[in-house]
């Protein structure tokens, strides 16, 4: 087992941290956000992860996983350095590397034997290479490193999971030396059978984004035909099932909504769309599921005015902030699109997550949050579902309808039978369902 420095403590470098000392190498994540290192040195989780705390707490206890502000000795002292910072969409939609060409240079300043850097974030095409340049520049041509791309696969709210048994293992190397330390760290997996794709780095960098660019899509195709539905009668989880049943296509990621959201779809479909500029070739499938997610999510506020043709005045009562349950992420959460249309057309909003309210108050400092689902519906003129949490899928009905000035619920996760609401007296509207009866 290996001693690994895991530098960035956000959400892919904590679970990966933790994961890696879950398989028995000894870690310890360093990150320069002292408050959060504190934190976690008490045993706080600053994220909201199902499961994570029990692995971390495991972990801590049995010596293998630790802490530290230290990157100087934390590098010093490892074989395995891996960079999990973050890449954010920069102004024009290309990611930033700048984290990464800091945590590199940290690295050649402290490379006193072979090492190597693994970049865990997810980055451009051609990263590794410059990575790999920068390192040799600054730690001198005599210096003993090599550089692994190794992506990650998490999807938040079952990310502990993911890591713990992911569908594959891609490790991006040159080196083939490089290559079986990596397959050392992930031993574990590899004791299981878990699949290696071994590689080069510039297809590992790729298949990342060529990964997320593809589910991107699939939920867009389905929005769309969803859409499609709503205007031609058609039952759009009927239509998505018979699709899901063809081998090639399977069920996964056929599920209509209110767009894509989170740290991972919007941003790396947008820099992907960079890197085809950055090469001089035309992308009009990316572009165009960019473009129609956006819509998709404004989609929401016309679905509402079929229901409410005049929005002026309205209390709106939004259930759900986080671009998904099961995580405090609110980062491109359709919910942010929705909520200044509505206020655009002069209505109200008063709102309720379960967990995600803190990350979303930095957004929308302002907004009227409640302390529950029905407290949001109290005196609302309409409802709507923006994220399908567990606790919004047995709301107590009746009393919902009791709570609203108006019986109005647009269900946007398509969480309730239509026929079954409008009995229940509700002015329903959904997501490609709405001729059904």
């Amino acid at each position: 087992m290996k001693r690994i420095c895991v530098v960035g403590t956000g959400y892919v470098g904590l679970v990966s941290g933790t994961g890696l000392a879950d398989f028995g190498n000894h870690v310890v994540c360093v990150d320069i956000d002292k408050d959060k290192i504190e934190l976690l040195k008490k045993g706080k989780i600053p994220i909201y992860e199902p499961g994570l705390k029990e692995v971390v707490d495991r972990n801590v206890k049995a010596g293998r996983l630790r802490f530290s502000t230290d990157i100087d000795k934390a590098i010093r002292d490892s074989e395995v350095v891996f960079s999990a910072v973050g890449t954010p969409p920069g102004e024009g939609g290309e990611a930033d590397l700048r984290a990464v060409w800091a945590v590199a240079t940290v690295f050649a300043k402290n490379l006193d034997g072979y090492k190597v850097f693994v970049n865990k974030s997810t980055v451009p095409v051609g990263t590794g290479r410059k990575v790999y340049e920068l390192i040799r520049e600054l730690a001198g041509r005599d210096a003993s490193f090599d550089v692994v791309s190794n992506p990650e696969f998490l999807r938040e709210g079952s990310a502990v999971g993911d890591f713990l048994h992911p569908d594959r293992v891609v490790i991006g190397s040159s080196n083939p030396k490089a290559t079986e330390i990596m397959k050392d760290v992930y031993k574990a997996l590899y004791l299981r059978k878990t699949p290696y794709v071994e590689t080069n780095i510039e297809s590992a960098e790729l298949i990342k984004y060529a990964s997320n660019a593809f589910l991107a899509t699939k939920i867009t195709f389905i929005n769309e035909i969803a859409n499609l539905c709503d205007k031609v009668g058609a039952d759009v989880h009927v239509v998505a099932e018979a699709m899901g049943q063809d081998g090639r296509i399977s069920p996964k990621f056929l599920h209509p909504g209110p767009g894509y959201g989170g740290s991972c779809f919007p941003k790396d479909t947008m820099a992907l769309v960079e890197i085809f500029k950055e090469v001089g070739i035309k992308t009009k499938v990316v572009e165009a599921v960019v473009e129609a997610n956006e819509h998709q999510k404004a989609l929401v506020v016309d679905r509402l005015k079929e229901l409410i043709p005049d929005l002026k005045g309205k209390v709106i009562a939004i259930l759900g902030l986080s671009f998904k349950p099961n995580t405090d992420d609110t980062r491109f959460s359709p919910s942010k699109v929705v909520i200044p249309l509505l206020e655009k057309e002069g209505a109200r909003v008063q709102c309720y997550d379960p967990v995600a309210t803190k990350d979303f108050k930095r957004d929308f400092p302002d907004l009227d949050y409640k302390k529950s689902a029905y407290d949001a519906c109290q005196g609302a003129d309409a409802v709507i579902l923006m994220t399908e949490w567990n606790e919004f899928r047995g709301l107590d009905l009746e009393e919902i309808k009791k709570l609203l000035k108006s019986p109005v619920f647009l269900d946007t996760r398509n969480v309730y039978d239509p026929a079954d609401m409008r009995e229940r007296g509700f002015i329903y509207g959904s997501v490609g369902r709405a001729h059904i009866r």
